[in-house]
């Protein structure tokens, strides 16, 4: 029997090689012909000249543009409210980067709608204003999905990751173009790919999931297991590399529709405790919990056992069997394309288990924690964040 479910629809995406070079057709389209358009990046994306090709796309349409580079890794509130200075009066803001520069533009350009800062939205604590101008987000990794949902993460200033919600942070246009994404280096192909992944696994066996969200997990996960390898060995493919911006957009709508669980809490409470990529965070994390998960949930996880490759027919039985092959067959991913799984190199260890425990438990991270496939207690968590830093 099918759950109650609803399901809002999604942003509308662009997809094709090349595609950036039109950015001025759509934003003609969306804002307007002329229209004032802030561009959101950061350093290295600047460097490596893609906001100028942005740019050069933007003006040969007229439009009047401007560029706000100054994004970190894991986004301050000061900056998100920098960027929503220069947003005021725009028509449009363009996120143009990995998932930080997409949350800073489209909480910037949420926040440009009124006079309060960032921090008053934080954790949905007021609602975000109506009026807001267009949002254009462009992905340059596959990874984080934040081009089609309606979360923004950034740090607080107790140095904890927080979050904003709101159909005000969807975007208008999502332009996925894999040549954008051909010169990342493997070890960040390869933490984004995780992250995808973890989203769609996460999406697809967390109580409360739905038809919508295990469509668009599934799929992503198909997409992934097939190509992300691939993308990590010949970073000029792309193919490969067009299949992971889709399979990330398409994770992104799944966790919109259904969220995340414990891999999710966890690896925000590790980036309270040391500078970690978000994907090798969140992979790790559930890489300890998979076991144990698919064994509360067998169906679910049969479902990504048999995207992810493995081969078996429908059947309590036989969905048990395949759930308890698939930890093993995403260690080996996780091995293979290079994530490190020690976490020693960040200076963590076991005796660092009490305070993951805590800040996973921490206000923002506790819905995640309850949509778990698995019911976390105290002394499985316990396990879980001594598994993780062994």
């Amino acid at each position: 029997m099918i759950d109650a479910f609803s399901f809002a629809g999604g942003t509308r995406i662009a997809y094709g090689p090349g595609r950036i070079d039109t950015l001025g057709d759509d934003l003609t389209a969306l804002a307007g012909a002329g229209a004032k358009v802030l561009v959101v990046s950061d350093p290295g994306v600047v460097a490596v000249g893609i906001v100028g090709r942005a740019e050069n796309a933007l003006r040969a349409k007229r439009h009047d543009v401007a560029i706000f580079a100054d994004v970190r890794g894991e986004p301050l509130i000061p900056s998100i409210d920098a960027a929503a200075a220069m947003a005021r009066g725009c028509g449009a803001v363009i996120g143009l980067g990995g998932g930080s520069a997409m949350d800073v533009a489209k909480f910037a350009a949420a926040v440009a709608g009124a006079d309060r800062p960032a921090a008053h939205y934080a954790l949905c604590a007021n609602p975000l204003p109506r009026k807001r101008p267009t949002i254009v987000l462009v992905p340059t990794t596959s990874g984080t999905g934040s081009e089609t949902t309606r979360t923004a993460v950034f740090t607080d200033q107790a140095g904890r990751k927080v979050w904003a919600w709101g159909d005000e942070l969807r975007a208008d246009l999502a332009l996925l173009d894999p040549t954008l994404t051909t010169g990342l280096p493997a070890p960040i192909t390869a933490a984004t790919g995780i992250d995808a992944l973890v989203h769609a696994i996460e999406a697809v066996t967390v109580q409360g999931s739905s038809p919508p969200a295990r469509a668009f997990g599934l799929e992503a996960i198909r997409l992934i297991a097939a190509n992300l390898d691939r993308a990590v060995e010949v970073p000029g493919d792309v193919g490969a590399r067009g299949a992971m911006q889709v399979a990330a957009a398409l994770a992104g709508m799944a966790i919109d529709e259904a969220g995340t669980g414990i891999a999710h809490a966890m690896g925000h409470g590790l980036a309270a405790l040391a500078r970690i990529h978000h994907g090798r965070a969140v992979g790790l994390c559930l890489r300890v919990a998979l076991t144990d998960n698919a064994v509360a949930a067998p169906h679910s996880h049969a479902l990504v056992a048999r995207a992810m490759g493995l081969e078996g027919g429908p059947g309590i039985g036989d969905d048990a069997m395949l759930a308890a092959r698939l930890p093993a067959v995403y260690d080996g991913m996780i091995r293979r394309v290079g994530v490190p799984v020690s976490l020693a190199d960040l200076g963590l260890t076991p005796k660092d288990a009490p305070r993951l425990a805590e800040a996973t438990l921490w206000p923002e991270n506790k819905p995640m924690v309850a949509r778990n496939a698995r019911p976390i207690d105290t002394g499985a968590l316990d396990e879980l964040c001594r598994a993780v830093l062994a």
